[in-house]
């Protein structure tokens, strides 16, 4: 995987039907996005390609965000929408301890339900957390990737349009806020491969910009 991929800002078409489509159905948004990365990419081919989502919707309009090592928008559907790329790399090279950032990200915060003993050797299932259970699952996360979170503030959750959605859509929340850079390296690595569960309905992507200071 290249450690310095691509990011693609497409503003979609709400009059596509390809676009209404995908958006009743996070399955098929994923199978969409897809098709911008190289072919022959095995069996795994969503994480061979690096390929990390996220959806960015206002009153008037919706952008997608899509993030890999290749991107090529032109194969996405006729008239999906209009699709900026430019390279990581820039803000990689920004990157340093003591950097102020700005920050966005859909995650999927959950954890693995304990067992009690006489289950001992099965696993439990994995349960969605809210409120400050996943708060603090994302200050967690954000600590291992680098960040020192000064301003976390969440965001309304992102529930499923239509009957196809998955199940997982109903636990995806959104943070934004500003932190500082503490390691750089790690926070490179966290940005390139994603944060938590849930990549192939949206969450994960870890946008950065530098904060405005006084």
């Amino acid at each position: 995987m290249n450690d310095h991929p691509v990011i693609a800002r497409i503003r979609l078409n709400p009059h596509s039907r390809d676009v209404q489509r995908d958006l009743r159905d996070a399955t098929q948004m994923h199978r969409t996005l897809m098709r911008m990365v190289p072919d022959g990419l095995g069996d795994a081919p969503r994480h061979q390609a690096g390929l990390l989502y996220r959806l960015d919707e206002t009153d008037t309009a919706s952008t997608l965000l899509a993030q890999a090592a290749q991107l090529d928008p032109s194969r996405l559907p006729t008239g999906y929408g209009h699709a900026d790329v430019k390279s990581l790399t820039p803000m990689f090279t920004a990157l340093r301890k003591g950097l102020a950032v700005r920050y966005r990200i859909v995650l999927n915060p959950a954890k693995r339900e304990r067992l009690p003993l006489e289950q001992k050797g099965k696993r439990g299932r994995i349960v969605p957390l809210s409120g400050s259970d996943a708060d603090q699952w994302w200050l967690r996360r954000a600590t291992e990737a680098g960040l020192d979170v000064h301003v976390l503030t969440p965001m309304e959750p992102v529930h499923p349009r239509g009957h196809n959605a998955s199940g997982m859509r109903h636990s995806l929340l959104r943070y934004d806020g500003t932190a500082t850079v503490t390691d750089p390296d790690a926070l490179h690595n966290a940005v390139v491969h994603g944060i938590g569960r849930g990549k192939p309905y949206g969450a994960g992507l870890l946008s950065l910009a530098p904060a405005r200071t006084a």
